[in-house]
């Protein structure tokens, strides 16, 4: 310390310089964070594999809508306008691949206009990154729709657009409302105009400083950022860096008050004081770079905090000691007795129940917090919307979207297929329909849009059963046709033995009647023998010989014809009847053949055994069939999409657990099919959180165990106590369930939101336990000084208390009220980290730490130095 005093002047500058140089040249880390986006889940999360397959496949367009609410019936006017609308949206061209038109069928009128007539959806389908979706939805605004009308651009990428503006505007009034609010409390504190700067500027340029090396660090080494990286460095850096200012402070006040020159009194200050200083940073260090083992990377992009810490301990140990020696005792102008320093009342007080009476004192912690802790449900809410609330545009939308024509029509849930072959050929769509009909099955699914229900609406025609009903209408259509050659045939028999009586059976004329009846009588029984048995085969094969016997009956009586003068053209009209029964014959004959083929194929096929559809060949290359393709198929058909529409809302937690149910049905379904090898995604937004739940689960019991071990060893070492440690971070864990459970009581039970937002459990928690530590440490380090003295561990205890209580209630108001300046920011996740953290602090604060670590110390005695004991500090 004292080389720091001696280059103070060159060290300051330096310091200044370095900091205003990396301002300038670092690149601006909200733009980093409105890069990096919103979830950045892993390449291995299936909402992730289904995004990237679109994208490799260039199908990864999105969609957003317009949503007009209707005040009155769609008449010849509205209809005027909204055609209008679509024609100036696919002139801005651009990203925009596609824009339905509302109006233009009955088909599109049925999906796009509510049933009751209130709502309208014009959906646009667009190419391009996030930033150009919001790009065009900005003109659609500006340009597009009437300054009179009252419309909504709404859809997944700009409800996340609107997500990161209301985290920087927050991160704004937090800025702000911190300094403010520190200023006021340090003011209050100290009672002095000049205290105040001297946190307010080390920190300042701690933050800046910071500020800067993460977004090299972004840039140079992919460190993770997020919205929230920058609003925990405002928020930790200037509470905790104010607790710190405050330790020195006061630690510097009681030096001087003891007589000790100026340089002597920063000297102890940083011998005392500063170790307790380096303790409490270096466990705050260890607690945020634990989380750079997390795989989450929003969840990383807190260890930022980590390189602010390291950065602001060195701010402390130069800039405080500088101003410190420039100012000397005109620091506290213009007080001379400043309450930082003085005993803490309010600690004394308690410490006779913790001391004295540890087991009553531990009882009365247990009453405060237990019962609470028995009101924790652990309900988490994914639903993006409720971060900025509905004010916003885009939720507006969303919500008319739900009232319109229900909640999970705007945000469907993806089931991608993609496979090295093609998967649109007549043996492999039937499976998408037996997947279909699975998915239907879940409760909680509202419809599924896929290549074989295009509208969500099974195509009847496509299953066996129908089409076997078409062939059971054929065959008694064919049975008709024969009754009708029959009786065809019957009155030519009857005119030719007519003809033959009168020419005295001229020409054969009578043996050609005989001829024709006992093909007649061979027609019937073959017309009753397909009633009977509806054996088509050899109803075909009847019909052939029947066929072969009147083609020489006809030519018979041609020849006839010629022969028997007046009589021939009788006989020419005869034959003329023969040649059209014939034609009949083959008619119903190549009809028969037909259904004999189909149904054949039909019994060969597989895929109508396993999913009772049947795809006659050629249907997929017909013309109507050609816009399903196109909707549902990508990567020249080796790709195919399915939607499922949900009953529930895609952001609630039903939809979640809804979500898996379709993983593991698409799973069964596709077992010992065509589809079994194909790879299979899930995306929107339903899928997206569903992985979510996944990874910030799984992150959150990894990531806490590292913090909690690393912090055991670290304090261990440190307080030389493998007792300590454990009821550190045990009256730790206590305070956070304990204001979790809280604010689950306050969000939940009370303001009716799902859950507590999804991160702000893993968030609370280290920013809880990271900083909780502190105060502990300040506790006990004193704790530690105190018994080096020889006195009894309830006197060390005892005199500890009296000293660090009133820094360590005025530190946790301090940090409070820094985490108390994010509830104004409006983001949700925001409001209940602060939440947690505000209360859990003036729990600890107040409660815990003052009531429970005196009665565990004072109840192991000397054990709470177990096994390494107390040495005597050396002088």
């Amino acid at each position: 310390m004292k080389t720091v005093l001696k280059f103070k002047w060159p060290i300051m500058i330096g310091l200044i310089a370095l900091t205003a140089v990396l301002f300038i040249l670092a690149p601006n880390l909200t733009d980093q964070a409105e890069e990096a986006g919103s979830f950045q889940l892993s390449e291995d999360a299936s909402s992730q594999l289904a995004a990237n397959i679109l994208a490799d496949a260039g199908a990864s367009s999105q969609t957003i809508s317009i949503v007009i609410p209707m005040d009155s019936e769609l008449d010849d006017s509205a209809r005027d306008m909204l055609n209008e609308i679509v024609t100036d949206v696919e002139a801005i061209g651009g990203p925009i691949e596609s824009v339905l038109n509302p109006v233009e069928n009955p088909e599109l009128e049925e999906q796009l206009i509510s049933e009751d007539g209130a709502t309208v959806l014009i959906p646009i389908t667009l190419g391009g990154s996030d930033e150009e979706v919001n790009r065009v939805a900005d003109e659609i605004r500006e340009t597009v729709i009437p300054s009179d009308l009252t419309a909504y651009i709404t859809g997944e990428a700009i409800i996340n657009n609107d997500v990161n503006i209301s985290a920087q505007e927050g991160l704004k009034r937090t800025e702000i409302i911190t300094v403010v609010l520190i200023f006021g409390l340090l003011l209050a504190v100290f009672r002095s105009i000049v205290t105040p700067f001297i946190p307010l500027v080390a920190v300042g340029i701690s933050y800046l400083l910071s500020q800067s090396v993460v977004a090299f660090f972004i840039d140079w080494f992919g460190f993770p950022v997020s919205n929230y990286t920058q609003i925990f460095l405002v928020a930790i850096l200037f509470g905790i860096g104010t607790d710190y200012c405050i330790l020195l402070l006061s630690r510097y006040k009681e030096e001087l008050a003891s007589g000790h020159a100026v340089e002597e009194a920063i000297v102890n200050t940083y011998k005392t004081a500063g170790r307790t200083l380096f303790i409490s940073g270096l466990a705050v260090f260890i607690g945020f770079s634990a989380i750079g083992f997390a795989e989450f990377p929003i969840f990383k992009s807190a260890v930022a905090v980590a390189v602010g810490i390291f950065v602001l301990l060195i701010v402390l140990y130069t800039v405080v000691p500088f101003f410190m020696a420039l100012l000397k005792e005109k620091l506290f102008w213009p007080s001379k007795k400043s309450a930082s320093h003085s005993d803490s009342k309010i600690w004394i007080w308690m410490s006779k129940l913790s001391i004295n009476r540890p087991l009553l004192s531990m009882l009365v912690v247990a009453i405060i917090t237990v019962p609470l802790l028995f009101t924790y449900d652990n309900d988490l809410s994914f639903n993006t919307v409720d971060e900025i609330g509905d004010e916003y545009e885009s939720v507006k939308g969303l919500r008319a979207i739900e009232d319109g024509f229900g909640k999970g029509e705007s945000l469907p849930v993806q089931v991608i297929f993609k496979s090295a072959d093609a998967l649109t050929d007549e043996e492999t769509i039937p499976y998408f329909e037996l997947i279909s009909r699975e998915l239907e099955k879940i409760e909680g699914v509202d419809a599924v849009r896929a290549i074989t229900r295009p509208t969500g609406d099974v195509i009847e025609e496509l299953y066996v059963d129908e089409q076997l009903g078409l062939l059971a209408d054929g065959l008694t259509e064919a049975r008709d046709g024969l009754e009708e050659v029959q009786s065809g045939l019957t009155e030519i028999e009857t005119n030719l033995s007519g003809i033959g009586g009168q020419a005295g059976g001229a020409g054969g004329l009578s043996e050609a009647a005989a001829g024709l009846a006992q093909l007649n009588g061979q027609l019937a029984q073959v017309t009753q023998g397909l009633q009977a048995t509806g054996n088509i085969q050899q109803t075909v094969g009847a019909l052939t010989q029947i066929s072969g016997g009147l083609t020489q009956i006809e030519q018979g009586l041609q020849g006839a014809a010629g022969q028997t003068g007046e009589l021939g053209a009788g006989l020419e009209q005869l034959a003329g009847g023969i040649t059209a029964a014939n034609d009949g014959l083959g008619e119903i004959s190549a009809g028969l053949t037909e259904a004999t083929d189909m149904m054949q194929t039909m019994s060969d096929s597989e895929s109508v055994r396993a999913t009772g559809l049947f795809i006659p060949e050629g249907t997929l290359d017909e013309a109507d069939f050609e816009p399903v393709l196109d909707r549902y198929t990508f990567a020249e058909e080796t790709g195919v999409m399915m939607e499922v529409m949900l009953a529930e809302d895609p952001y609630s937690p039903e939809a979640i657990d809804i979500v898996a149910e379709i993983k593991d049905s698409v799973a069964r379904s596709t077992t010992a099919t065509p589809l079994e090898n194909a790879e299979i995604a899930f995306g929107g937004i339903a899928s997206i959180n569903n992985d979510l739940q996944d990874v910030s689960s799984s992150d959150f019991t990894k990531t806490v165990t590292i913090m909690l071990v690393s912090l055991f060893i670290v304090l261990a070492i440190l307080f030389r106590s493998l007792i300590m440690p454990l009821y550190m971070i045990g009256s730790l864990l206590l305070t956070y369930y304990t204001s979790i459970a809280i604010a689950e009581l306050i969000f939940v039970n009370g303001l009716g939101f799902d859950g507590i937002s999804w991160a702000v459990p893993f968030f609370g928690f280290v920013m809880l336990v990271a900083l909780g530590v502190d105060y502990s440490i300040f506790l006990l380090d004193r704790f530690r000084e105190e018994s080096f003295n020889g006195v009894s561990v309830r006197d060390a205890m005892y005199t500890s208390m009296a000293k660090m209580g009133t820094v360590i209630i005025t530190a946790a108001i301090i940090l409070a009220g820094t985490f108390g300046a994010m509830m104004p920011s409006g983001v949700l996740s925001l409001v209940q980290i602060a939440t947690i953290v505000v209360t859990g602090l003036l729990l600890y604060g107040l409660v815990v730490l003052p009531l429970l670590i005196p009665a565990i110390s004072v109840s192991f005695d000397r054990g709470v130095w177990w096994p390494f004991g107390n040495e005597k500090k050396n002088d």
